[in-house]
């Protein structure tokens, strides 16, 4: 069953072209989209996170959890220049694994894109929040975190030792506000989204070389000891610096996103492979010396302050003595991070798109509005499930469980580029991965070490997810296919 109703990839090629999405973008546009949804809470509010996990050893958990994007990025540019469609994973996997594999993909997905929009949302709020608190307007925690988010609330004693109570939250307004203004901008249409995607890529670059100017100098070796306080992690454990890789490989997560916006792409055998490699890298090393002058000037030990915070950067300027540069940097992640959650969102619903069309989904989700020329029914319904989510969940758990369907799709898309090299070895591949026999088997396992290094609750919630894809499937997906009415001569 796992290779029944394979669509051929000609198959895939044709349909795209009756589909109706315009060709507006090119090479720096999918360089700055990639880039808009890369750098955002992973390293703006995640840092925190990792701290927590791994202490200082956090450096290496970014150089892992890069290095096992980069290796997916090679892999994602050689089917996405033969692929140059929408659907992302699940349209490569229904070219090679067939129609189950490339359903449990997409429903896959649906963690990768839309929980990952929330938990960027839920980022956004905490600066945005701690922002205010700055200039005394700050929200009761009721409005600014989730029923499932237990905040450690500090309190000075009597004696001036500090005391800490949990509290958990109600309802994050603000995430869930903003997660619905950016659906109403993605309606809007595609090219206005890309262009206010450029101007606010350029904010974050901006804010990320003014923390490293401002944070580097303060660096002391002092703070990076003990480097791995909690080791390096074992399987299923969620700690140390397995753990916080599994966790921080949200921060590179979003380059794939690309991938999905080639059916809107002016020549995309060529500016696909250029937006996915070019952006993955350009965030990659911002974020290895972001890494650094946070661990640098301030400390990561788990329980410290840095490893409580809702908004690190911000966090590490005012206690080097920047504090207005502090809030500068917070107000830069205000004004930028919603493009990582515009991103997110767009990407999900290119692929419940394409999944609609294949008759997967319902019919209604892949209708084009008339003026904006945008998928605007899945994009509405979209936004206001991810604007939800937002406002109910915390952003570790959000980010976590976006990187197991992450994971998940980056294995197969791996497997599935090296059994389309053995398939069809003469079709044409714009772009070739280098040592596809090297690079492909170490991406799998890259993937395979991250997905049970996010913690056995991580995993258990996967799992559950992915069952309820196989009902679902089965009892609607499964008899609605346009592929099998095809096949069964309906």
């Amino acid at each position: 069953m796992l290779f029944e109703r394979v669509k051929s990839l000609d198959h895939i090629l044709e349909s795209a072209r009756t589909r109706g999405l315009k060709r507006q973008l090119g090479a720096f546009d999918l360089t700055m989209l990639g880039i808009g949804a890369i750098i955002g809470t992973g390293i703006f509010v995640l840092t925190s996170v990792a701290a927590d996990k791994a202490g200082p050893g956090m450096m290496f958990s970014f150089v892992i959890a890069g290095f096992v994007c980069a290796l997916a990025a090679l892999v994602y540019s050689e089917i996405a220049a033969m692929v140059p469609v929408a659907g992302s994973a699940y349209t490569y996997s229904y070219a090679v694994f067939g129609e189950l594999a490339a359903w449990m993909v997409g429903w896959a997905l649906i963690l990768e894109y839309a929980v990952a929009a929330a938990a960027v949302a839920v980022g956004w709020s905490g600066y945005i929040n701690g922002f205010l608190h700055e200039i005394g307007y700050g929200l009761p925690l009721a409005l600014t975190a989730g029923p499932y988010d237990f905040i450690v609330l500090a309190t000075k004693t009597e004696t001036g030792a500090t005391a800490g109570t949990t509290s958990a939250g109600g309802f994050n307004l603000l995430a869930f506000l903003i997660s619905l203004f950016v659906t109403l901008l993605l309606i809007i249409g595609t090219s206005k989204s890309a262009r206010f995607t450029a101007i606010l890529v350029i904010v974050k670059i901006v804010a990320l070389m003014a923390f490293i100017i401002l944070a580097l100098p303060a660096v002391n070796a002092a703070n990076f000891e003990p480097m791995l306080p909690n080791g390096w992690g074992t399987p299923l454990s969620g700690v140390g610096v397995l753990g916080a890789a599994a966790s921080i490989f949200f921060a590179y997560i979003g380059f794939d996103a690309v991938s999905t916006a080639a059916e809107e792409t002016n020549n995309p055998n060529r500016n696909v492979p250029i937006g996915l490699i070019g952006s993955l890298t350009i965030c990659t090393v911002f974020y290895l010396i972001v890494a650094y002058a946070a661990v640098g000037a301030v400390g990561a030990q788990p329980g410290a302050e840095l490893s409580l915070s809702k908004e690190p950067l911000a966090f590490v300027l005012r206690e080097v003595g920047y504090p207005v540069v502090g809030n500068w940097v917070a107000s830069a992640a205000i004004v930028a991070l919603p493009s990582v959650v515009l991103m997110m969102i767009y990407g999900q619903t290119r692929v419940l798109f394409t999944m609609s069309h294949d008759g997967l989904m319902p019919k209604f989700f892949s209708h084009v509005h008339k003026r904006f020329h945008t998928p605007h029914v899945v994009t509405l319904v979209t936004g206001i499930a991810v604007a939800f989510f937002a406002a109910m969940f915390p952003v570790g758990m959000l980010a976590d469980v976006s990187n197991s369907g992450t994971l998940f799709a980056f294995f197969m898309v791996a497997l599935g580029v090296m059994i389309l090299r053995r398939r069809e070895p003469e079709r044409h591949r714009p772009f070739k991965t280098p040592m596809i026999w090297i690079v492909g088997p170490l991406a799998m396992a890259g993937c395979a070490l991250l997905f049970v290094s996010l913690g056995w609750n991580t995993i258990r919630l996967f799992l559950y997810w992915a069952l309820t894809g196989l009902i679902v499937y089965f009892a609607y997906a499964r008899k609605r296919s346009h592929l099998g009415k095809q096949q069964a001569g309906g």
